[in-house]
């Protein structure tokens, strides 16, 4: 891990909370250890969007629905994706046996809380300053780079048209299937309780995206 500690310019004082951070649930339980990387994820998900949203006030003069929707841009599972592909936090990822064969150190999901992980390890250890940097280091290029979009916010362009018709919306989880670490789910999105849309990830918030994206390709044909 020090190629990664030297790329980001990091001194660790504690190495438990980064051992800790790139530990999957399949290889703790496999190994009979304690922690698993899901409160860090918890963490580091809460200083990222900190961080992000201090950046933005800070540094763009637009109002507080535009600041909300460019920070889940820069902080949705896409994003942190990319953050740990460019990082190549693959390569640090300890999954269990069955996870590895099944290509788990190189999920979308499992990449994009990994990232939130080891940004709560570099909080907990080196304190808010310095993981603040870290953090504006990985992602500041990408907000510059008028080129780069991760995201598209399916579910408030189709909230928007809904309230802009007077319509109801709902989501319903209507599958879950998987072992604990590695569920899909399967949302449908129901607007005036017509089903419009439907989707399926690796969480529920994709999946909710995928069905509001699918509503809204079916409310412009109508």
């Amino acid at each position: 891990m020090k190629e990664l500690f030297d790329l980001l310019k990091i001194k660790p004082n504690d190495n438990k909370y980064y051992i800790t951070a790139f530990q999957h649930s399949s290889y703790v339980n496999e190994n009979h250890l304690k922690s698993d990387y899901e409160r860090l994820e918890f963490l580091g998900d809460a200083v990222l969007e900190l961080v992000v949203s201090d950046y933005l006030f800070k540094n763009l003069e637009i109002k507080e629905g535009d600041m909300t929707k460019l920070r889940a841009s820069y902080v949705c599972e896409n994003a942190l994706y990319e953050y740990s592909k460019d990082l190549n936090l693959s390569k640090y990822i300890k999954v269990g046996h069955g996870e590895e064969i099944d290509g788990g150190r190189y999920k979308k999901v499992i990449l994009a809380d990994i990232f939130e992980a080891f940004m709560g390890a570099i909080y907990l250890d080196l304190g808010f300053d310095e993981v603040k940097r870290v953090v504006l280091s990985i992602i500041v290029p990408y907000i510059e780079d008028p080129k780069i979009t991760f995201f598209s916010d399916y579910k408030s362009a189709l909230q928007e048209f809904v309230q802009t018709e007077q319509r109801s919306l709902i989501y319903e989880v209507v599958g879950e299937e998987g072992p604990a670490h590695n569920k899909t789910f399967t949302v449908i999105v129901k607007v005036d309780d017509i089903v419009y849309g439907s989707g399926v990830a690796a969480s529920k918030k994709e999946a909710e995206q995928e069905a509001a994206k699918d509503a809204l390709t079916k409310l412009a044909l109508k």
